[in-house]
């Protein structure tokens, strides 16, 4: 199973289009388009459900919501494609994002509530060694490269900003992010590549889904 090669061009002339009566015109291929992907996406999950646990798979529409935008198109060009892992157990997901060169496979924590922020800056205050050992790992850099993100340019309130970790505790979000070319999107071979790289990725999202599950003395708040 693979990317149907059609959405490269579709999205191209979405671009060039990108209105209510092009896309009315168009529905049908575009509709056709959807499908594959969203096969995609499914036969992705089930991969996935044999080493981790996938509650569900989200294609999300194409529809923009504009009502807050200065830009005022209708309609995304991109397919975003989301695989979230079972709750409360587990916390995180994979999100997929496919456009004409800008393709990437991103997870992690985009924009963790305050109350997770929270905690993950607590467990950087006792112990750093663990989450070092995981996002530093040779295998993990060389597929996914180092962490990503935004963060503070000083300490969190209440925090000391001489804490020997305090490069992680002002971290406002964690983030692993791989590239893709067109081409190797739209290869055969890319949805085992996806399956390859999330497994690689999982011990980085265990440890985040260890330490939001439980309080600061390591006791299941679930």
């Amino acid at each position: 199973m693979q990317l149907p090669k059609s959405t490269i061009k579709f999205f191209k002339d979405l671009k060039q289009n990108n209105n209510r009566d092009w896309f009315a015109l168009n529905k049908t291929h575009f509709k056709e388009i959807e499908n594959q992907v969203k096969t995609f996406g499914s036969e992705i999950k089930n991969k996935l459900n044999e080493h981790d646990s996938i509650d569900r798979f989200k294609l999300f529409r194409i529809y923009r919501d504009v009502r807050f935008s200065k830009d005022k198109t209708p309609y995304k060009t991109h397919f975003g494609l989301y695989w979230n892992r079972v709750k409360p157990q587990l916390r995180g997901g994979y999100y997929l994002h496919v456009s004409p060169k800008n393709n990437f496979l991103a997870c992690g924590f985009w924009n963790p509530n305050p109350a997770d922020l929270k905690r993950i800056r607590q467990e950087f205050l006792y112990d750093s060694l663990e989450f070092r050992r995981i996002t530093e790992n040779n295998q993990i850099n060389s597929i996914w490269g180092p962490l990503i993100g935004d963060e503070l340019k000083t300490a969190p309130r209440n925090f000391d900003l001489n804490h020997p970790d305090i490069d992680l505790i002002r971290k406002k979000q964690f983030i692993f992010r791989i590239n893709f070319l067109d081409n190797e999107v739209y290869n055969e071979k890319f949805i085992n590549k996806i399956d390859l790289y999330i497994k690689t990725i999982r011990p980085f999202l265990n440890y985040m889904s260890e330490v939001l599950t439980t309080d600061e003395n390591g006791e299941s708040i679930i």
